[in-house]
């Protein structure tokens, strides 16, 4: 058994879903998925990590089994009510780790209220400024798909995201796809995230800082030295062969890299 227990909290936008596991005394870890994914990005880490820690993984508003109550997706109403789950359990500071859009909303938490956020690890995360807003707006939509009587947007669904994934690891596609068709558009996250402004925002985060860079993800690595410019304070850890996917994807190495940095605080 690896202890994890789902549950869900009555916030603002309606249930938000979250599984925990760990010693419930222990420092708290928040874990914040990409986009269009659910907690079960982290369901292969959470176990690994719980020996020290009370690990939380909740479904962002609006993804996995969390309402959005109405409101606009954006980054700043993501990290609203990730803010407003931690308060809910009683955690005054948390330690967050966000893996692609789950890092931009791990940007604005400490931002916005640095004393609930102990520390961070940013994985895979992009910095989002002008030029980068410039050209997703430029680019085709990440994972939209019309639905098709023939079921042929499954495969375009797969297909769009199989490149940047591990071959022979047909189980994490599959982990994707099932996640992309539970949300009512798989592309609210990755616009949330084009139309962020960390530029303004980046600078308020004081807190020690983590930055994971995986090294085959050609959407993500590249922006790892762009944070590292803007939060000095930054550590920045490589690895090796960590794709798109890497939570699930390689959990041993994103367990340990977060437990080693969250040990050395």
């Amino acid at each position: 058994m690896d202890g994890i227990r789902r549950a869900f909290a009555d916030l603002s936008v309606g249930q938000v879903h979250y599984a925990a596991c760990g010693d419930a005394t222990a420092p708290a870890v928040l874990l914040l998925h990409q986009s269009p994914r659910s907690w079960r990005e982290y369901r292969r880490v959470m176990p690994l990590l719980a020996g020290r820690w009370r690990v939380i993984a909740m479904d962002t508003a609006g993804f996995g089994d969390s309402e959005d109550g109405g409101r606009p997706a954006s980054v700043e109403n993501y990290a609203s009510v990730a803010l407003e789950l931690l308060a809910r359990l009683g955690l005054p500071r948390t330690h967050v780790v966000g893996h692609h859009t789950g890092g931009v909303v791990a940007v604005e938490m400490a931002a916005r209220q640095p004393g609930a956020v102990a520390s961070l690890v940013l994985s895979s995360t992009p910095f989002v400024d002008a030029p980068m807003r410039k050209a997703r707006a430029e680019r085709p939509p990440i994972d939209e798909v019309q639905i098709e009587e023939s079921g042929a947007h499954l495969l375009q669904l797969w297909r769009a995201r199989q490149g940047f994934y591990p071959p022979g690891r047909a189980d994490l596609l599959q982990a994707f796809v099932r996640d992309a068709l539970a949300v009512a558009n798989a592309e609210d996250g990755h616009r949330a995230v084009a139309a962020y402004r960390m530029e303004d925002r980046i600078g308020l985060v004081r807190q020690p800082v983590c930055i994971l860079r995986a090294n085959a993800d050609p959407f993500a690595a590249p922006h790892a030295a762009e944070l590292a410019r803007h939060l000095p304070q930054a550590r920045l850890v490589e690895i090796d062969g960590g794709m798109v996917p890497l939570p699930d994807q390689m959990p041993q190495q994103f367990a340990a890299a977060v437990d080693r940095f969250l040990q050395s605080l």
